[in-house]
Formats: structure tokens, C-alpha cells, sequence
């Protein structure tokens, strides 16, 4: 049975405290998506820098803070797209995004089409659905983008 060295024993202790840390910024992010964050912002709460934060945390949660806070902000668009009550822009201010072209880019990226297309497909496909079932099929892929439509 390997001996544990208090030096070993201090490395695993540290480990536990940044995990904590870093469970508190995902928190954080699901809790105020809206919210103008940062990375340097995120990293100053957990008392890390921006570099061991964004490392860190994407080595405990598979994705950078920057990718998980903009992969929440767009289950939301989601969300608020598919009521349907709100254009595009108003979808893009209410989840926090502060350019209308990065939130589409994105957008795009993660879902497979545009925010407009999809805003006009969702409604019909999940009418009747229950909110929580709807949530859960129409939810972003995340850690991979969406495949590229096929061209002919």
C-alpha cells in the first residue's frame, strides 16, 4: 500500500478546496448567465487567476468557463425562443449577450441553425410537450458543436 506523504496529503487537500472553488463559479454562472461575467470576474470571486481558473475548470468540467457560461446562455435563448414572444434581439439582451452576432455565431454553432430558424421550427415541434421534457430534448450538445448541414 503506497504511504501517503504529508506533502501528497497537502497536494490532495489543496485539490478539495479548488474543486469547492470551482463548483461555487459553475453555481455561479447557472445562477447569473444574465449577468455581464468574465472569466478575470469569475476568477477574482474564486480567488484564482484567469489562466488556473480557466484550466481548472475545464479540466474538472470538460469545457472552459467562457464555453459553459455561453452554452447556458443559449439552453436560455432556447427557452425564450421557443415561447416565441420575443425577437431575436430582445432573446440575444435578455440572456446576457452583448453582441447580436457572437450570440447567433454561437447559436449556430451549438444548436445547428440559426436563431431565427430556430425560433420559427421550435414552436410547432415541442407544442404539447411539457416545459421539462421540451428543456431536456431541445438542450444544446455541449463539449461538441453541432455537425455542419450536408451540402449537395
Amino acid at each position: 500500500m503506497p504511504r501517503v506523504t504529508s506533502r501528497s496529503a497537502a497536494a490532495h487537500e489543496q485539490r478539495l478546496r479548488d474543486l469547492v472553488r470551482l463548483r461555487r463559479v459553475r453555481d455561479r454562472i447557472d445562477r447569473d448567465y444574465a449577468q455581464p461575467l468574465d472569466v478575470a470576474a469569475l476568477a477574482r470571486g474564486a480567488n484564482m487567476s484567469a489562466g488556473h481558473l480557466s484550466r481548472e475548470f475545464k479540466l474538472a468540467f470538460g469545457e472552459s468557463p467562457y464555453g459553459y457560461l455561453m452554452t447556458r446562455r443559449i439552453e436560455r435563448a432556447m427557452s425564450l425562443l421557443r415561447r416565441g414572444d420575443l425577437s431575436v434581439t430582445e432573446v440575444c439582451f435578455a440572456v446576457g449577450c452583448s453582441s447580436l452576432g457572437t450570440f447567433s455565431t454561437r447559436f449556430s454553432q451549438l444548436v445547428g441553425v440559426s436563431p431565427s430558424e430556430y425560433r420559427r421550427s421550435a414552436a410547432d415541434a415541442t407544442e404539447g410537450m411539457p416545459s421539462c421534457v421540451a428543456k431536456q430534448v431541445t438542450r444544446p450538445v455541449r463539449n461538441r458543436e453541432a455537425p455542419a448541414p450536408a451540402r449537395s
